[in-house]
C-alpha cells in the first residue's frame, strides 16, 4: 500500500545558490534529504512546472516547487506492554538499553513481541513516525544502547546525522584469538553470494569502517572496544570474522565454541552455553536533533558478558598469557 504526498511552496530568497535537495530539505524538514533526493530522481518534483531531474540544480529564490510523490504506507502493528529499560527520554527522543532476545522490528518468525510493539505501547503517538521512530537497529541478541525518534522532525535530523557519520556508537565485544593491538577495518560489506541471510566482505558491497582497540588480553581470546563509522548489517560481526577473530557465541559467523586448551570445566560449560554474540553497544553520543545539545550515554555490560570476561580472566591468571 502507498499513500500520496502533495507539497507546494515558494523557495525563500535566503536559499539563493543552494542545491535543490538542500533547499527542499530545509523547506520540508519532516522528510530526510535522502528521501527528497529519491523523489527528484523519480520525477516527483517540479520547479516552475518543469520536472527537476537532478538534485544538484541551483536555486535562485522565488521558484515555485511542487512535489507529488508516492510513499509506502507503514504497516500497522499492535501495541504491546513490554518493559523497556529507558536510559533517557524527553518529548523528542528516547534512548533505551536493549536486552538480548528483544527483536527490533516485526518480520518473518517475529510477528509480535518486538521493540516496535513495545514502543507503540509506551508512546502511542510514535505510530505516526515512520518505522515507529527506529533510526538504527541492533542485531538480534546484541545488547545495548539505541536511540529512537518520537517525532518526524527528530527522526529526519537523526537519520541525516547517522548518514553524515555524526553519531558516535561504541561497542564492547569478546572475540576468539589473542590479539596484540588495535586497528581499523575498512572493507565493504554486501549480501553473501550463496548464503542469502548472511553478510560478507564483498568488493561490490557498501563502504564499512570499524575501529577497534584491545581492552584486555586473555589466553586465547580478547576483550575489545569498537567504534563504528558506518552502520552496515552485521558490520562488527562480519569485519571481525574477516580478520579471523569472530565473536564468541556468534551463532552465524562464530562457529563452534573454542575454549582455551586445558581450560577448567566451568569455563568450557560457560562457553558452550553462551548462545549469542558477545557484543554490547556500550556508548552512544549525539547532538540532540532539536536543541543541538551534545548528549552521551553509557550502558554497563550485561551479566552474561561480565561472567564471560571474569571466567576468561581467571583462566588467564591461572595459566598465564604465554600458555595456550
Amino acid at each position: 500500500m502507498t499513500k500520496q504526498i502533495k507539497l507546494s511552496q515558494i523557495v525563500p530568497d535566503h536559499l539563493f545558490g543552494k542545491r535543490l535537495d538542500q533547499v527542499l530539505a530545509e523547506m520540508f524538514p519532516d522528510y530526510s534529504r535522502s528521501r527528497i533526493k529519491d523523489w527528484i530522481l523519480a520525477d516527483a518534483v517540479q520547479v516552475n512546472q518543469q520536472l527537476a531531474n537532478t538534485p544538484r540544480q541551483k536555486m535562485l529564490g522565488g521558484e515555485q516547487v511542487d512535489i507529488l510523490a508516492d510513499t509506502p504506507e507503514d504497516q500497522r502493528f499492535e501495541a504491546e506492554a513490554i518493559d523497556l529499560n529507558i536510559v533517557y527520554e524527553d518529548e523528542h527522543i528516547l534512548v533505551i538499553n536493549n536486552p538480548a532476545g528483544l527483536v527490533v522490528h516485526p518480520g518473518a518468525g517475529n510477528a509480535d513481541g518486538t521493540l516496535l510493539n513495545a514502543l507503540l505501547h509506551h508512546c502511542p503517538g510514535i505510530a505516526e513516525v515512520p518505522r515507529a521512530g527506529i533510526v538504527h537497529r541492533l542485531d538480534k541478541d546484541t545488547t545495548g544502547l539505541m536511540v529512537i525518534a518520537k517525532t518526524i522532525p527528530a527522526q529526519t535530523h537523526l537519520v541525516d546525522a547517522m548518514q553524515a557519520r555524526e553519531i558516535t556508537r561504541e561497542y564492547e565485544a569478546v572475540c576468539y584469538g589473542a590479539m596484540t593491538g588495535g586497528g581499523l577495518i575498512n572493507e565493504p560489506i554486501g549480501r553473501h553470494l550463496t548464503k542469502r541471510t548472511q553478510m560478507a566482505v564483498s568488493p561490490g558491497g557498501k563502504p564499512a569502517v570499524t575501529h577497534y582497540r584491545v581492552m584486555e588480553k586473555y589466553r586465547a581470546h580478547t576483550r575489545l572496544r569498537l567504534r563504528l563509522e558506518t552502520g552496515r548489517t552485521h558490520q562488527i560481526r562480519v569485519h571481525m570474522t574477516f580478520i579471523n577473530h569472530s565473536l564468541v557465541g556468534d551463532p552465524v559467523y562464530g562457529g563452534r565454541p573454542r575454549p582455551p586448551r586445558k581450560a577448567e570445566e566451568s569455563l568450557m560449560v560457560l562457553m558452550r552455553n553462551f548462545k549469542r554474540q558477545a557484543l554490547h553497544a556500550i556508548m552512544l553520543r549525539l547532538a540532540h536533533p532539536i536543541t543541538s545539545e551534545i548528549l552521551e550515554w553509557h550502558a554497563p555490560l550485561p551479566d552474561d558478558m561480565v561472567q564471560l570476561n571474569a571466567a576468561l580472566r581467571a583462566d588467564t591468571q591461572q595459566h598465564g598469557l604465554d600458555y595456550v
